[in-house]
Parts: structure tokens; C-alpha cells; sequence
């Protein structure tokens, strides 16, 4: 078990938890304000961020444990977040496939030989050690768990099927997705195949983060905008089911905490229902939703997550106040993440991300007092 293999990963030798506002909440249990976190809150836009990143590749960065927890934990000593979420990123496990990624200057990731052809699946490594492939991301998470000394919770992630395929047939960014939405259409067979083995390493490589200490885990299904309802269906939507399954029922087999679990999958309206039913304890929003309409989709044994527009922090701070107290009297202050729509971008002033994490602490407790 993973758990053998990673010293002082016992949860038992783990600080104790002072804040755990944000898991309350995932689990649907009453909390005095309504916790906060934002999605890329470890970035650019922290002078700090640029400053610890400026000496190293990306990946490399990736790979090192010591670098992610730093990162990690630089907006935790700026702004009372209610949770932290480790520095990495997805496309760790299209390498863990073997696959070669580069972070090019300008351009984002790149993959100097993306799938073209359905052969090129031979390519990929059929059976992957978690442990030995990405491992270096499970140290990272133990030594935050460490260093955090149970601040906050900390969350462990991963891009979802759907999305890591786009990217590894794309070759990187795309604003149609049609290289890879050919492969759905022309070869759902190969499509499902791959589909399939993402999900499995996915699968094993959150129930490592778990045991490496990881308080909850958010699957990010970035690019579920792409797919209109039937592909959404057909190519994404079993596999996030199949990975809530599978990862609570190993965390089970393996002894290890059964955490909360968020999927995110960006601009899938049309299936807010469907993810409200696939085994997550969270689901997150973007900006393009009303919260009442999200919340007659999912119901109200769901936990909502979300879903101010980003660009809402380029307003004067006053204005971001106003929106975040709009937003939450649209959601509630129960069973609910505040967080942005997506993650913050990398010129955003870090004064006006404190103005919107003390809104919402400001703003839902006096909710709940009246």
C-alpha cells in the first residue's frame, strides 16, 4: 500500500487541524462563515510567486517538493484562506504516461509529440506506478501537510480524463478542440481506451494523495465546454463517475480517510444535474451560472463551490465587496465554498484578492448572526 511507502505519511503524525471551516462545508455541516479558497491562488500574481519561480523550468518546479510547498503555502501568510491547495499541475500525469510536456514561454504546455494517430496509444505506458511516477508530488503534499501545522486543510487535484486527452492530442492549448473531438467522433473505441487508462492512473494517483495527506481532492474537468450534452454523456461523465467510485471505495480498502471529493467541470451547465449524482460531495461552478439555478439543478444535498467572474477582482475593492455579498445572498452562507469562477490570472493585484476573502468572511458571518 502507498501508505508503507512514504515515511511519517500516517495521518497520525500529522499536526492537528485548527481550521476545518472548508471541510464542514464540502460535507454539508453547519460552519459560522462561509469558507473561502481561490483556484490558482498559489500563481503569478503574487510577487513572491514570481520571485521563487524565476530560477527554474516549470516542471522542474513541479518536481520539486520543497518549491511546491512554498508555494503552496505564500498566499496562506498573505490572506486568511480557508484552505490551500498544492502546487502542481495537471498535466503531471500525461507524463507519468510517458509523454514529454514542456511549458513554453508565451505559449502555455507543449507536447513535442502529441497523439495523431491511434497507434500512437502503444506509446503510452499501459501500467503506471503512481509511487515511482509521481511520487515527487506525494512528498510535496506530506511536507505541506507538515509545514501547513494544521492552519488550514490542504487540497490535492487532478485534471479529469476528458481534459488530459484534449491536451495530449491538442498539443497543448487549443480554442476549438478539434483535433481531439475527432478522435471522439471518428475513433470512440481508441478514445474510450485511452479515456479508460486515464482514469485509472487518475484513480490511483488521488487515492496516493490521499495517503500522502491530502484533507480533500477536486477533479478539474476544465475542458467539459467543448462537449455538448451527448459527448459529455458518452466521454466524460463515466469516467468521473468511475473515479468518485473508485477512489472512495480503495480509500475504504486501504484504510485511508474517506475525504471529500469537488468536481469542476467548467461550462457544463447542461450537466449540473448529472454531477450533482456522480459520487461528489462538492460541486464547483464558473461564472456563467446564477447560483438559484445551480442550486435547483444540483439539490440541496450538495455542496455548492464557486463562482464570482475573476475579472470581478479587476473592480475597486468597495465594488468586489458588493459583489461577493450579492453572490453570497444568491447561494446562501450553508453548503457552500466561496471561490471564483476560475482560477486568478496572473496580473491581479493581491490587495484586491484580500478585499474578496475578507468580503466573504465579513459578509457571511453577518449573514448568519441576522
Amino acid at each position: 500500500s502507498l501508505s508503507l511507502l512514504l515515511p511519517g505519511c500516517s495521518p497520525k503524525g500529522f499536526p492537528k487541524l485548527k481550521n476545518d471551516t472548508f471541510l464542514r462545508a464540502a460535507r454539508g455541516e453547519e460552519t459560522e462563515y462561509t469558507p473561502v479558497w481561490c483556484m490558482r491562488q498559489a500563481g503569478r500574481y503574487l510577487p513572491e510567486f514570481r520571485e521563487t519561480r524565476a530560477a527554474q523550468d516549470f516542471f522542474a518546479t513541479c518536481r520539486s517538493p520543497k518549491v511546491c510547498c512554498e508555494l503552496t503555502l505564500q498566499p496562506l501568510r498573505r490572506f486568511p484562506l480557508d484552505a490551500a491547495i498544492i502546487f502542481s499541475d495537471i498535466l503531471v500525469v500525461p507524463q507519468a504516461l510517458g509523454m514529454d510536456v514542456v511549458m513554453a514561454p508565451g505559449k502555455g504546455p507543449t507536447f513535442p509529440e502529441p497523439l495523431k494517430e491511434v497507434e500512437d496509444l502503444l506509446k503510452l505506458q499501459q501500467k503506471v506506478d503512481v509511487t515511482a511516477e509521481l511520487g515527487y508530488v506525494f512528498q510535496a503534499i506530506t511536507l505541506t501537510r507538515h509545514s501547513l501545522e494544521g492552519k488550514v486543510p490542504l487540497i490535492g487535484f487532478s485534471g479529469a480524463p476528458w481534459t488530459l486527452m484534449s491536451y495530449m492530442i491538442e498539443g497543448g492549448g487549443s480554442t476549438t478542440m478539434a483535433k481531439a473531438k475527432s478522435w471522439l467522433y471518428r475513433h470512440p473505441d481508441a478514445s474510450h481506451r485511452l479515456l479508460r487508462l486515464l482514469a485509472d492512473v487518475i484513480t490511483d494517483y488521488l487515492v496516493g494523495q490521499v495517503a500522502a495527506g491530502a484533507q480533500a481532492l477536486q477533479l478539474f474537468e476544465s475542458h467539459a465546454g467543448h462537449l455538448g450534452p451527448e459527448q459529455f454523456q458518452d466521454f466524460a461523465l463515466p469516467y468521473i463517475r468511475d473515479i468518485a467510485r473508485d477512489v472512495k471505495s480503495k480509500l475504504k480498502a486501504e484504510a485511508l480517510p474517506l475525504v471529500p471529493m469537488i468536481v469542476f467541470a467548467k461550462d457544463a451547465h447542461y450537466a449540473l444535474g448529472d454531477l450533482a449524482c456522480a459520487g461528489y460531495e462538492v460541486v464547483g461552478l464558473d461564472w456563467t451560472i446564477r447560483p438559484q439555478e445551480a442550486r435547483a439543478q444540483v439539490g440541496k444535498d450538495i455542496t455548492l463551490q464557486g463562482n464570482l467572474d475573476p475579472c470581478a477582482l479587476y473592480a475597486p475593492k468597495e465594488k468586489i465587496g458588493e459583489l461577493v455579498k450579492k453572490m453570497l445572498e444568491g447561494f446562501g452562507t450553508q453548503r457552500y465554498i466561496a471561490n471564483l469562477g476560475h482560477g486568478l490570472y496572473p496580473d491581479m493585484s493581491p490587495e484586491h484578492v484580500g478585499a474578496f476573502v475578507e468580503a466573504v468572511h465579513a459578509h457571511s458571518r453577518h449573514m448568519n448572526k441576522h
